[in-house]
């Protein structure tokens, strides 16, 4: 590979980065607010039903908050303080981390909107499915 095509690879990526930075602050900004609007304690009263119920609705709320693993792990610790069982918060959690809803739009620009949606639709069912056997497996040991 020749210096002159590195140097072009670099430029159109800095480029790229370039025209994508409005996007990505507007999701960040996007997502702090959410986060800032609704309160941490309310989580308790919507997780009721049985575990595929459960589940369903930490992966609906994870997927909708979306946020960093660090962050996830502190919310997980205050919803299990709070008395919700470890399935919804695993798949809160798993789908925290892994789908972003509110980020699909800049995704969809810079992926390709086929992707976007068949990724987030994936990773919302495993996080249900690894919440499951996450929890089932924790119990065994």
């Amino acid at each position: 590979m020749s210096w002159e095509k590195l140097k072009e690879s670099i430029r159109k990526t800095a480029k790229s980065l370039w025209n994508s930075f409005p996007i990505l602050l507007g999701v960040i900004i996007l997502v702090s607010l959410i986060h800032a609007l609704l309160p941490k304690e309310g989580f308790s009263a919507l997780f009721k039903g049985g575990i595929v119920i459960q589940s369903l609705i930490g992966s609906i709320l994870g997927s909708i908050l979306a946020g960093n693993p660090v962050t996830s792990y502190v919310l997980g610790g205050e919803l299990l303080k709070a008395g919700i069982s470890l399935i919804p918060i695993t798949a809160f959690i798993v789908a925290w981390v892994t789908v972003g809803i509110v980020q699909l739009p800049a995704e969809a620009m810079l992926l390709g909107k086929r992707f976007a949606i068949s990724r987030n639709i994936t990773a919302f069912i495993f996080s249900i499915i690894v919440a499951i056997i996450t929890v089932f497996l924790v119990g065994l040991l």
